[in-house]
């Protein structure tokens, strides 16, 4: 297999100057303190109350990068005009802040045209965001003569998708996307695998299920048109282009979900040809998800094997991998879904969003009344530490007598130092 390497992360990005709108002391001190200790999640005990923060957490490196890019091309052109094509990742902290700093998005993160085509000339700069952008896209911006490759931002782990769903579909392979069909890096991995091979998006084992039925014969075209008619590539034939498969997922997806439904395909695919030539029939695809995504999940999975009151996940509303998040909380205590500290409205009520149903509701008396209380905290990959350290703070202060923060961190900061030396 050919080794690939994304052309935009050759440069090392760490943010620059822009880290401080964006890392904060605490979680700095923290993730320098603890390289050695891989998913043991970070304890800042104040007294009546403590907390355990998931050892990853935050941004990963594909969304530094993003940032990285936007923030030094609106320094760098202060004569141009800067667009991104959609949003740059899925945080209206960022987002907004970027907005105004002049950058203008093309289209919202559900695809709706904010700005017409027609409106980019040559010589504008449009950036590409953390999700990639889709063929179509490109080709729009590219008939305007505007040059894309100087401001690409996608992350290289979706990139990687990318190369693998070619390489595979040169092989014969049909890609199934484990995605939600909506999301724009789902689009985007949709339309560069369908150039290469028949693809074709998996929602979730429940329709993962439902397409092993079409593939054993147990159900037909009208079910298939139904299901997935509009989430395949054009002239897609299950009875042809389901013989030989290999599972990519949306980076953002439960790693674990993914692998789920890759070795259930596995299993239909033994059932069907047999344990020796099964390896024909499906192809291993596991190095295509994304460590910081599975990384994240992880910490939060150990995260969640200390006992808690409560857990407070933190991200954009439309956050893909911060929903994951919230639903691996919410299967083991009671789990708020938060943007940022604004959404704790005061000792007793907090704006919760409900992704399930995509509302937002008040939870009263939310924090509780035994102590020392304990509280879990972790974030999506779009959410910046700083809003974290001002989530962690506020409740805190909704604690009587809770111990001051420079005594909570000074055997951190003992820690940090030993690893200096």
């Amino acid at each position: 297999m050919r080794k690939y390497q994304s052309r935009n992360f050759k440069k090392e990005y760490n943010l620059g100057q822009y880290a401080p709108l964006y890392r904060n002391s605490i979680f700095s001190l923290l993730k320098n303190s603890r390289r050695g200790f891989e998913m043991e999640p970070f304890f800042l005990d104040f007294g009546p109350v403590s907390f355990r923060v998931a050892r990853h957490f935050g941004f990963c490196k594909g969304v530094e990068n993003a940032i990285e890019v936007a923030y030094e091309t609106l320094a760098q052109h202060p004569d141009k005009r800067v667009f991104m094509i959609s949003e740059l990742i899925h945080n209206s902290f960022v987002n907004d802040d970027l907005r105004a700093r002049g950058l203008r998005f093309l289209k919202t993160a559900s695809g709706e045209q904010l700005i017409p085509w027609e409106e980019v000339q040559r010589g504008d700069i449009v950036i590409t965001p953390a999700f990639g952008a889709t063929l179509e896209d490109k080709a729009m911006l590219e008939a305007r003569k505007v040059e894309l490759a100087p401001w690409n931002a996608t992350c290289r782990f979706v990139e990687n998708v990318w190369f693998r769903a070619r390489e595979l579909g040169e092989q014969g392979f049909t890609i199934i996307v484990h995605g939600k069909f909506r999301h724009e890096e789902t689009l985007a991995t949709l339309s560069h695998s369908r150039v290469h091979a028949p693809t074709i998006v998996v929602k979730d084992m429940e329709e993962a299920k439902i397409l092993a039925e079409i593939i054993r014969g147990y159900r037909g075209m009208d079910e298939f048109e139904r299901v997935f008619g509009s989430k395949s590539s054009t002239g897609f034939d299950p009875l042809k282009d389901l013989d030989k498969i290999a599972v990519v997922n949306q980076t953002t997806m439960l790693a674990s979900e993914t692998a789920e439904i890759s070795d259930f395909f596995r299993e239909v695919m033994v059932e069907l040809y047999g344990e020796y030539q099964v390896d024909e029939h499906i192809a291993n695809t596991r190095d295509t998800l994304c460590y910081a995504t599975k990384n994240n999940q992880n910490a939060t999975l150990e995260l969640l094997e200390h006992p808690a009151d409560l857990a407070i996940v933190i991200g954009g509303r439309n956050s893909s991998n911060t929903s994951h998040l919230v639903e691996l909380c919410e299967a083991k205590l009671p789990t708020y879904f938060i943007a940022s500290e604004r959404d704790i409205l005061s000792s007793r009520e907090l704006l919760h969003y409900d992704f399930h149903t995509h509302t937002e509701r008040i939870e009263a008396d939310f924090l509780p009344s035994n102590r020392p209380a304990k509280i879990l905290i972790t974030s999506g990959a779009s959410c910046p530490d700083a809003i974290v350290e001002r989530v962690l703070l506020k409740l805190t202060r909704y604690f009587d007598q809770a111990r001051d923060l420079e005594s909570v961190l000074t055997p951190w900061k003992k820690e940090a130092e030993e690893v200096e030396v």
